[in-house]
C-alpha cells in the first residue's frame, strides 16, 4: 500500500512563504509514475490542481500560483516539494499530494495551509 505523508503547512501573514514536503512510501521516480503533484481544497470549493512535476521535469502550474510556487522532487528521499513564496489569503486551503501512475492514483491526507490578511 502506497502512502503519501505531507508537512509543512502551517500559519503565515500574507506575502510570506511555506515550503511543503510529501514523503512517499515508494519510489517517486518509478517508470510508472507519470505525474507528481499537490492540489488543494479551500472550504466550500472543489479540489484543484495546483502543479504537477513529471519525471522528466517537466511542470505545470495553475494560473494563480504561477511566478509564486515552485514544484521539485528528491529522488533519494523519495520526496515532493512545493515551496511557496508570496503568499496570498485566497491561496489558504487543505494541501494534498497526488502520485498519478500508470492504474493507480495515490494521495495523501493533506496539510493546512493558512495566509492571513
Amino acid at each position: 500500500q502506497v502512502q503519501l505523508v505531507e508537512s509543512g503547512g502551517g500559519l503565515v501573514q500574507a506575502g510570506g512563504s511555506l515550503r511543503l514536503s510529501c514523503v512517499a512510501s515508494v519510489n517517486i521516480f518509478s517508470v510508472s509514475t507519470i505525474t507528481m503533484g499537490w492540489y488543494r481544497q479551500a472550504p466550500g470549493k472543489q479540489r484543484e490542481l495546483v502543479a504537477t512535476l513529471t519525471r522528466g521535469g517537466t511542470t505545470t502550474y495553475t494560473d494563480s500560483v504561477k511566478g509564486r510556487f515552485s514544484i521539485s522532487a528528491d529522488n533519494a528521499k523519495n520526496t515532493v516539494y512545493l515551496q511557496m513564496n508570496s503568499l496570498k489569503p485566497e491561496d489558504t486551503a487543505l494541501y494534498y499530494c497526488n502520485i498519478l501512475r500508470y492504474g493507480s492514483d495515490y494521495w495523501g491526507l493533506g496539510t493546512q495551509v493558512t495566509v492571513s490578511s
